[in-house]
């Protein structure tokens, strides 16, 4: 099989002025800037302030709960766009679709409701 470079010709001539040009501001980038590094910029956090217990802590499920909730309806209300957008051509089944796809979610609302998913107390 035969190498088709000149297929490609116009990638490498992309790749390779963008490697040149990212070389060219980086090395005119490390000529121009200072380096101010003073204790302020040697700590963890650059505001000073000295951090106080573990970086590690534990987050309550609820507020991944929450999240998801938010994300899976927020997710859903997307895949109605597209069958708003063909209502006219799509029909009485694709209404009747839509009306259980809708009551799926409201099923789905009603149950994180009473579980207290929505609940941010």
């Amino acid at each position: 099989m035969m190498f088709q470079s000149q297929k490609y010709e116009y990638l490498w001539i992309f790749l390779l002025l963008i490697g040149f040009l990212s070389l060219i501001i980086y090395s005119i980038l490390k000529f121009i800037a200072r380096e101010n590094k003073g204790p302020e910029k040697l700590t963890s956090y650059e505001s000073g302030i000295e951090p106080i217990g573990e970086a590690c802590i534990q987050f309550q499920i609820r507020y991944y709960m929450f999240a998801l909730v938010f994300v899976v309806f927020d997710v859903e209300t997307v895949f109605l766009y597209p069958w708003a957008m063909g209502f006219y051509d799509l029909g009485i089944l694709s209404f009747v679709e839509a009306l259980i796809f809708i009551l799926i979610l409201i099923v789905g609302l009603v149950y994180a409701w009473r579980k207290g998913a929505l609940e941010w107390s």
